[in-house]
């Protein structure tokens, strides 16, 4: 687990001055928004704004804090507000606060953590939860990922799964195809363009009506068995700890296409047994699961917001599945005996 140290007072409130700068406001301390409520930060919140994150500048939204001479919390009208996108394995516990002005644009689909500065460095309350490095951005060299990408689709022209891939990595920076093309630890197999789920926060899909920019296109075709075993050998076959995992960031429900993906995965272990065949999925179809665990499916990570029916229904709003379609491919899995 990698720590990162607290600052030793709350550190000011960043602010951007519409010539593009941002800046501390010194007269101003970083505060923070959960739910509805603008809240005040202790030290103790804050830790060092990790390597890889990025600072967004919130267009139509000037930024609150708390003025340090009277007490108050103010919004500052003549500035607009500045956030922190906080890089992969930490959780965002406070949002930046600020205050909307009427005709002020959408934002797209980000975590907009709060900052500030102090001492010469950046600081946002967040906690990191995962410590693995698999995904952590230190851990790329961007040159590399490069190389890769063309070495690859130079040997396999052919392969549009490979060419996918190389847009996440080149365009979106995926962590998950960016480690593809260096040849290590998961690589993704995305399959599914369709989802029988409507998540409201979807990063891959978002109906015009909501005018929200999902943060990335979802794959538009269904890879053949064969394209997606090419991919998944010679990644088991040759990578350290390897991985291959149906269920991406950049598609839909990978069990609507359950029967392609068995197909793959026979494909897959009659060629290779090293390594492990992971699905991410929203567990809507237990045949699925039931099928794919009997071909080889070894790990599976099921999608959820909460264990309340009601408040899963809310968000993932389910087509032609239940939650207890959920809990039934749930039980399928561990009757197998798999990874969940």
């Amino acid at each position: 687990m990698i720590n990162k140290l607290h600052p030793n007072k709350i550190p000011y409130l960043l602010v951007y001055d519409n010539k593009g700068n941002i800046y501390e406001d010194k007269r101003y301390y970083a505060v923070g928004q959960t739910g509805n409520n603008t809240v005040e930060l202790t030290p103790n919140d804050f830790i060092e704004l990790p390597f890889g994150s990025d600072l967004f500048f919130l267009p139509g939204r000037n930024p609150i804090g708390k003025n340090i001479k009277t007490g108050e919390i103010e919004i500052i009208d003549d500035k607009l507000a500045v956030s922190a996108f906080v890089a992969p394995a930490y959780t965002v516990t406070h949002h930046a606060a600020w205050n909307t002005n009427k005709n002020a644009p959408r934002l797209p689909l980000f975590a907009y953590s709060a900052v500030g500065w102090l001492n010469n460095k950046f600081y946002v309350p967040a906690i990191r939860i995962e410590s693995d490095i698999r995904q952590d951005c230190e851990q790329f060299d961007q040159k590399k990922v490069i190389s890769g990408a063309k070495k690859i689709l130079k040997l396999k022209p052919e392969n549009r799964l490979i060419k996918h891939l190389s847009y996440c990595a080149l365009e979106y920076f995926c962590p998950a195809a960016r480690n593809y093309f260096l040849n290590r630890w998961e690589a993704p197999l995305p399959t599914s363009p369709t989802c029988n789920s409507q998540c409201l926060g979807c990063i891959s899909y978002q109906p015009k009506e909501h005018k929200i920019s999902s943060t990335q296109n979802r794959i538009t075709f269904v890879p053949t068995p064969q394209e997606i075993a090419e991919v998944a050998i010679e990644h088991l076959e040759t990578a350290p700890n390897p991985v291959v995992s149906f269920g991406q960031g950049c598609e839909g429900e990978p069990t609507l296409i359950w029967k392609t993906l068995c197909d793959a995965i026979i494909l897959i272990r009659e060629k290779t047994k090293k390594g492990i065949i992971n699905l991410n999925t929203n567990a809507s179809n237990p045949k699925a699961i039931d099928e794919m665990c009997k071909v080889g499916l070894q790990s599976v990570r099921v999608s959820l917001n909460s264990a309340r029916e009601n408040i899963y229904n809310a968000y993932y709003k389910p087509r032609n599945y239940t939650f207890n379609d959920v809990l039934k491919s749930i039980e399928i899995a561990r009757k197998h005996n798999i990874w969940i």
